[in-house]
């Protein structure tokens, strides 16, 4: 098979050759058709997070189908938790203390064939594309995470709007909620398609917004957003966070954080995540705006989520891969 190999953090992904991975008895043995990219995966890439397994196939949005039965399956970040620790057996497998991840510490999917624990796949709805669900095997269930620590909050911020918060607007619209989003300063393409996919607002994150928030979800590695985002919090609000990866928290006043407002991370997801999230979604249709990339251009695939090129999300379709594509050049199509 080919596959998309990190073999040094900070250096690009090399093509490579490798034999089709055999699945143990507790795995099932998926034929990629949709990976799609995320920011976790430029933090892994680019050194971010430390201790990878290398070299590595990153990846862990995975869509594919077992071909022993010729089902299709969604793989998470989550891969495998050892169900024996006291986070395991709280109901809290997301905090594993011998957690294994996709793409991270175990190789995910951006290859022709991946290898997955049986208890961490999902099957995927009919009524999806894989191109279409591949974005919600992280985007979609850890956001659903970080969205349902809002509690029953009427209006709420999201500062960066990609993959994730294209996915939870329209969950949070259907649920008669009002979305608040925040981009980059002058980022009028980004505030758009926020309007577009449901907002009822967007503008610049130094904006402040036409009423205060009961509650923001951090999708962007900055810091700063936090700060900003209690600034604009009514008492008791929350802020979630919901990367794996962040800037520094500037320091500030603690009148602030007063009159019970609150911070809270996201940290992977848990099996009951994944079936209440599908379970949410069975009677919504959720779009995205996709960029489907072939699976050798994943570098610039992670190029242009790096630079903030992507309205949405990519995603590597490694059935476009073969001898004829192998230097394929061409323009990503958006979908």
């Amino acid at each position: 098979m080919h596959a998309m190999v990190l073999r040094e953090a900070g250096k690009p992904l090399e093509l490579t050759e490798l034999p089709v991975p055999q699945p143990n008895a507790e795995q099932l043995l998926l034929r990629v058709e949709s990976c799609a990219v995320c920011r976790t995966d430029l933090h892994v890439v680019d050194g971010e997070l430390r201790d990878p397994k290398l070299p590595l196939i990153p990846g862990h949005q995975i869509v594919g189908i077992e071909e022993a039965t010729n089902t299709r399956f969604g793989v998470p970040w989550l891969a495998w938790t050892c169900g024996v620790c006291v986070y395991c057996r709280s109901g809290r497998e997301n905090l594993c203390d011998n957690a294994k991840f996709t793409g991270y510490t175990v190789d995910g999917g951006y290859a022709q064939y991946a290898v997955a624990d049986r208890r961490y796949c999902f099957p995927i709805p009919d009524n999806y594309t894989s191109a279409e669900a591949a974005p919600l095997l992280c985007a979609g269930l850890i956001g659903f995470r970080a969205y349902r620590m809002t509690g029953d909050a009427a209006r709420i911020g999201f500062f960066g709007f990609g993959s994730a918060a294209q996915i939870l607007v329209q969950i949070a619209r259907a649920d008669g909620r009002e979305v608040y989003a925040f981009t980059r300063d002058g980022d009028s393409a980004a505030q758009q398609f926020a309007r577009d996919m449901g907002a009822v607002w967007a503008s610049g994150s130094s904006v402040t917004p036409p009423h205060p928030l009961d509650a923001a979800i951090i999708f962007a590695p900055e810091g700063l957003l936090v700060v900003t985002a209690l600034r604009n919090l009514v008492k008791g609000g929350t802020v979630i966070c919901a990367g794996i990866h962040m800037s520094d928290i500037p320091s500030f006043p603690y009148e602030m954080l007063w009159n019970e407002r609150s911070i809270r991370s996201v940290a992977n997801l848990t099996r009951a995540d994944g079936e209440q999230f599908f379970q949410r979604i069975a009677s919504l249709t959720i779009e995205t705006r996709r960029t489907i990339y072939p699976l050798d251009r994943a570098n610039d695939a992670l190029a242009d989520l790096r630079d903030g090129r992507l309205t949405g999300t990519a995603v590597l379709d490694p059935r476009l891969l073969d001898h004829r594509h192998r230097d394929h050049r061409g323009e990503a199509v958006t979908l």
